[in-house]
């Protein structure tokens, strides 16, 4: 029996992720490091804003301040006002899922209401949103975030599913104990999602089919 459906929401519920790497683009040549789009999925996608923020000072070998990205939010707004949307499939995925559910995710309180909004999800989840970046001590990769929901909302972690697009959130709920459903349909190539416990899954369409299966 699965007691509790755990969505990441970036790259999963709404297509954000797109978006947040045009921008990292942007800073990252202002910064003097021209990365790819792979190589900041590889590097970024999934990490809590302090981790990307770490990794970031490391590559450029000098701190950087926690609020940096501050200078680019208005582009980043602009982009998510003009082109943020649902993922394919999620609205009718959503409808079909007779499931407790809720959404746990590196972002902050504050986007992730206003994304889910603007997609027209959020009252799917309200009252049961989670953010890394503000309810635990340590975001994806680690356990905390997906453990902390399921308790939250008393779930047997072992009777949760987690549904995720990101290789540091798939790391996430494997240490957390609990099944995944790899979203491959997004930015993360399939071969850095796939391991034990793992199924991977390219159409939302397909999602109500998998959780009846079960985990």
């Amino acid at each position: 029996m699965i007691e509790l459906v755990i969505f990441d929401c970036d790259g999963t519920l709404i297509d954000s992720e797109t978006l947040g790497i045009e921008v990292d683009r942007v800073a990252m040549a202002a910064f003097g490091l021209p990365m790819s789009e792979r190589e900041i999925i590889d590097r970024f996608v999934g990490l809590d804003a302090a981790a990307k923020t770490a990794a970031l000072s490391e590559l450029l070998g000098r701190p950087l301040p926690a609020d940096w990205w501050e200078e680019y939010r208005p582009l980043h707004n602009r982009l998510v006002e003009e082109k943020l949307a649902p993922m394919p499939g999620v609205p009718e995925a959503l409808a079909a899922i007779d499931l407790p559910t809720c959404v746990a995710s590196n972002s902050s309180h504050s986007w992730l209401r206003r994304g889910l909004e603007l997609t027209g999800l959020y009252e799917r989840f309200a009252g049961r949103i989670f953010s890394g970046a503000e309810d635990v001590p340590r975001g994806k990769p680690a356990p905390d975030l997906f453990l902390h929901a399921a308790r939250t909302l008393g779930a047997d972690p072992a009777a949760c599913v987690v549904v995720e697009d990101s290789a540091h959130g798939v790391a996430a709920a494997r240490a957390a104990g609990m099944p995944v459903l790899a979203y491959t349909a997004g930015v993360t190539p399939p071969e850095r999602l796939a391991g034990p416990g793992t199924v991977l899954f390219d159409d939302m369409r397909e999602l109500p089919r998998l959780l009846a299966a079960g985990p």
